[in-house]
């Protein structure tokens, strides 16, 4: 299996592909993982990777141009998946690593960092895949576990096959999609609503967009979620008077 792993950190690598079982299944070659570096794809003078997010907020996103360069690049195999290591997608579990270990054999790993990725990487992407419900500082360590969990699966890894027995293994919203320049990349544009200096109303969005995407991705969360306000109100309720604080304490804060 071919393992394409983007990252702005590849030395974070070394010492886990040289080690244990890891450094086995590369040696008798079955796998093979290729480290790929965004920053090589950046086409200024400053080789630079991330930028401000439209709209506001804390922190840098990175940049879309880059990582289409750098997974734009890689050959494609028959059976391939490209996958986003982020907190917003569906959790590492036994299952997931054995439908990834037997019905693919190439896998494309992005490792976000900063405060993530600009949505519309997510034109790329197969599959989003979280190592929980937790924030790290990159996608390096849950790409590392998805790596290994995924090899170790691999016929010829694991001297004895009895021994690959199945394992089973902060709570709130998931966060709104985040955009950085450039506005308008291939066709997909950045929503109006970030653009329009509108704090109260980008504070609105993001909070519809919230409860859109934990209803879609997280449902279990959105319940929880619900629990804890004591409401069954799915849409803005008393959440739009908070949407518009915030967006008012934004402004002033300017």
């Amino acid at each position: 299996m071919r393992f394409d792993i983007v990252t702005l950190f590849p030395d974070c690598f070394t010492s886990v592909l040289s080690s244990g079982l890891l450094a086995k299944a590369l040696a008798k070659q079955i796998a093979q993982v290729n480290l790929i570096n965004p920053r090589d794809f950046a086409t200024d003078k400053h080789r630079k990777v991330d930028d401000e997010p439209y709209g506001g907020g804390v922190g840098m996103l990175m940049k879309p141009e880059p990582i289409f360069a750098a997974v734009e690049s890689l050959p494609i195999l028959p059976q391939r998946e490209v996958i986003l290591m982020s907190p917003q997608g569906q959790t590492i579990n036994q299952p997931l690593l054995r439908e990834l270990a037997t019905n693919y054999n190439q896998l494309i790993v992005i490792c976000g960092h900063y405060e993530g990725v600009d949505d519309r990487v997510l034109n790329l992407v197969t599959r989003e895949v979280s190592l929980g419900d937790f924030i790290l500082t990159g996608g390096e360590i849950p790409a590392m576990a998805l790596l290994n969990g995924v090899v170790r699966l691999l016929p010829g890894t694991v001297g004895k096959v009895e021994s690959l027995t199945a394992e089973s293994f902060e709570e709130g919203l998931l966060d709104y999609p985040q955009y950085t320049r450039p506005a308008n990349f291939r066709g997909w544009k950045v929503p109006d609503v970030l653009l329009s200096g509108n704090h109260a109303a980008i504070a609105k969005w993001r909070y519809e967009q919230q409860i859109k995407r934990t209803s879609d991705r997280r449902p279990d969360l959105l319940e929880k979620w619900q629990q804890q306000r004591g409401t069954g109100d799915w849409g803005l309720g008393t959440g739009d008077k908070g949407a518009e604080e915030a967006g008012e304490q934004k402004k002033q804060g300017e």
